[in-house]
């Protein structure tokens, strides 16, 4: 009779769990089936970021010590092509590079929110005081300044949340990169700031 009776709340703290594994499956299920919703009916896109303008103030390379100065002022835009979805930029921090190495300090833009459809345009001033820079790197870019051809690139890394009525999303990762084509009529012959113009407004390559 006790063994009858054991057995029996066995059972039953089985058959318990497996009603209760039923019900989270359904609800996760559910959960799954609203957010693919929720997807094909907002079909969210990243935002656009475009690079408008870089203007070279300074680039002094100094071939005994192996310290790059910079300092360039860029124009950058930034639209929100989603028609039900805002955009929170938490934290923009960017900076320039060179070859994959940075060679400015990572500026910090404003945080704002950003409308359906609305754009943003910042104009910060990025400079890198005494840059150790690598010999190699060295080289290259005093060849690319003799032909009068210099490619920077401008990066930004930062956090940003979407918002879709009154929900608020948690944090994504946002890295974009922005290429900044400085050319010279002629070759400079060294490096420097001089002579060099940006040449056209690029498309920024975006991750989230």
């Amino acid at each position: 009779m006790g063994k009858d009776c054991g057995n029996h709340h066995h059972d039953h703290f089985r058959n318990g769990c497996r009603r209760l594994l039923k019900v989270l499956l359904g609800l996760a299920f559910i959960v799954a089936v609203i957010a693919l919703i929720v997807y094909l009916v907002l079909r969210p896109t990243h935002p656009g970021f475009f690079l408008q303008d870089a203007s070279l103030r300074q680039l002094d390379l100094s071939n005994s010590s192996g310290l790059l100065s910079t300092s360039l002022q860029i124009t950058v835009a930034s639209r929100n092509p989603n028609d039900r979805v805002g955009v929170y930029y938490d934290r923009l921090d960017v900076y320039a590079s060179y070859k994959d190495q940075q060679i400015t300090v990572a500026a910090s833009l404003p945080v704002v929110y950003q409308g359906h459809g609305d754009v943003d345009v910042w104009s910060p001033v990025l400079d890198g005081p005494n840059v150790p820079f690598a010999p190699y790197l060295a080289s290259a870019i005093s060849q690319d300044c003799q032909a009068g051809h210099l490619v920077l690139h401008v990066k930004i890394d930062g956090r940003v949340r979407c918002k879709v009525g009154s929900w608020i999303s948690g944090h994504y990762h946002l890295f974009v990169t922005c290429r900044a084509l400085l050319d010279t009529v002629s070759g400079n012959r060294a490096p420097g700031a001089s002579g060099f113009k940006f040449q056209k407004t690029t498309g920024c390559h975006v991750e989230v």
